[in-house]
């Protein structure tokens, strides 16, 4: 039997093929032995994001480093209240009229650089940074008008419209990573040097950067959690090779790679390697979606029919069991189907069917030419995993079958972020949004119009729509839930009609570690967490 370890409650439990690998049944906890402290964890990097601070970039490749040097006000987990561990908060509490949120923080805690942690942090992180700069937090804190600190240990949210406590909740884990704020103050917050050499409150220090080499952090012995982290270093080692991951984990150069960096297709093998792990719990919470973005921008593109010829000309089947080989499942809208609260089935659907996806074409008045094309788009696949990649080549074949000639311009991740996001300079990319328990958070960011140019993973494609603004308005300060999940279900309809964007795929992650690596995947977020209590036997 292989060696997978495995939550109930893990996402591919529900989407793997049965056929792709033997799994075991219930989740087996690593953790055997008493911990031991010290040593160097290397794990295979991901990225190497141009922004690391989190408090501006709410992404996973940015959490995956950063989360272990800044943290955030609470965190995912299997068995607390509400799904959440304390973090710098302790305690958290809404009003009942949606405009006053209460965070008891966390006291002895100090910053990398000494100095100490308060509720003045806090503020200058919610005002300062997450409502005017980050991805994620300008949609979550749009509302927010000011923060009161009673004392160093309270800070007091205040909102200018009713904003749902519930969203506020789901959102702590992602949207509200900590900044000093003496650090911070008064500068260009978007340019300061600290983006790049953090200093946070986690337990480990940023320590050295090489471009294309490696990541390095270091142990904070002032850490607030008791004996608390176990581990003297984490490296991130960048491969030139993502597919040589595995290789890595078997000579031992590596002890762990995280987000699927072991191609898929090697995992069957992979799981019979004496030494070697492989985990496919500890993404519950990274629900990610793999969808094709459209830049409205581009005459053809603006046609609703040529956008829905597009969605026919995908075969979502071949897409699950060929480039995911199952650990996946086809997609029909924003909210991914586990999401029992906010899911919405009865949605425009678009089968897989050439002759209609032609048809449409015909109808909009691009018949084919005399090569057999109608015209010709630029697609950037994203460049963070295998699949977007994979999927990338696909696409491209698949809407030549349907005369649309698709010339992939491939990009590292930086450049692509920037030619996509900032730019604009693309006509459809693979993207790669991440589902994160609430539709506010990460999914109506991908519809509502007028964002600024720069915000990553948002609505940079030009699409807009005033209904779907006003649903996105509207919900975003319904504090009735029944109310506010009605408006996210109409929500769901109208884009699956108006199809913005294409959703593909709904797909999960595996991570592979050395057998020496304990308490690996013991949260829903554990990758992007902070691994205060990961350590090597010896």
């Amino acid at each position: 039997m292989s060696r997978i370890l495995l939550n109930r409650r893990s996402f591919l439990v529900t989407t793997a093929s049965t056929g792709a690998m033997a799994i075991l049944p219930e989740w087996v906890r690593a953790q055997t032995a008493t911990p031991v402290k010290g040593g160097r964890l290397v794990v295979a990097g991901d990225s190497e994001p141009a922004n690391l601070n989190p408090a501006i970039v709410a992404s996973n490749g940015v959490f995956f480093v950063a989360s272990k040097v800044i943290e955030p006000l609470a965190e995912q987990s299997y068995d607390g209240k509400d799904g959440l561990d304390p973090r710098l908060a302790m305690s958290w509490e809404g009003s009942a009229d949606g405009r006053t949120a209460t965070f008891k923080l966390r006291e002895g805690v100090t910053w990398h650089d000494g100095k100490p942690f308060t509720s003045a942090d806090v503020a200058f992180s919610a005002l300062e940074v997450w409502k005017k700069l980050q991805n994620l937090g300008r949609v979550v804190f749009k509302n927010l008008e000011s923060v009161e600190t009673p004392d160093d240990h309270t800070a007091v949210f205040k909102f200018s419209q009713p904003t749902p406590f519930q969203l506020i909740r789901n959102a702590l884990p992602v949207v509200t990573s900590v900044v000093p704020k003496h650090l911070y103050e008064g500068t260009d917050i978007a340019k300061n040097p600290a983006n790049q050499k953090l200093v946070g409150t986690g337990p480990f220090k940023f320590g050295e950067y090489k471009p294309g080499e490696y990541y390095l952090l270091k142990r904070n012995d002032a850490y607030w959690g008791q004996d608390e982290p176990l581990l003297d270093e984490i490296v991130y080692q960048f491969l030139p090779d993502r597919a040589a991951a595995g290789n890595a984990l078997e000579a031992e150069e590596l002890q762990l790679a995280a987000f699927s960096a072991v191609p898929l297709a090697d995992l069957e093998r992979i799981s019979k390697v004496p030494g070697l792990k492989v985990y496919s719990n500890g993404y519950e919470g990274l629900t990610y979606q793999l969808i094709v973005e459209i830049n409205h921008r581009r005459k053809e593109l603006a046609d609703v029919k040529v956008r829905q010829a597009l969605a026919h000309a995908i075969d979502h089947d071949f897409v699950v069991k060929t480039i995911f080989l199952g650990y996946a499942k086809s997609s029909t809208g924003p909210v991914p189907a586990y999401d029992r609260t906010f899911f919405e089935p009865d949605v425009t659907k678009y089968a897989f069917d050439h002759a209609k996806a032609g048809a449409l074409l015909d109808e909009a008045g691009y018949k084919r030419g005399a090569d057999g094309n109608r015209f010709k788009l630029k697609l950037l696949p994203a460049p963070f995993f295998n699949e977007t990649k994979q999927f990338g080549d696909y696409l491209r074949q698949a809407l030549a079958k349907i005369g649309i000639d698709a010339q992939i311009v491939s990009n590292d991740t930086p450049a692509h972020l920037k030619a996509v996001y900032t730019d604009h300079d693309f006509d459809i990319t693979v993207a790669t949004p991440v589902y994160r328990s609430d539709p506010a958070i990460s999914t109506t960011i991908l519809f509502e119009s007028g964002l600024p140019a720069g915000v990553p993973f948002s609505n940079q494609y030009g699409y807009a729509n005033a209904e779907v603004d006003k649903l996105v308005k509207d919900a975003a300060s319904e504090i009735d839930a029944e109310k506010r999940v009605g408006l996210y279900k109409e929500l769901q309809k109208k884009v699956m009609d108006d199809l913005p964007l294409i959703n593909v795929a709904e797909f999960s992650f595996i991570t592979v570690a050395r057998d020496s690596v304990q308490n690996v995947s013991n949260n829903p977020r554990w990758a992007v967490s902070n691994w205060s209590d990961v350590w090597l036997k010896g």
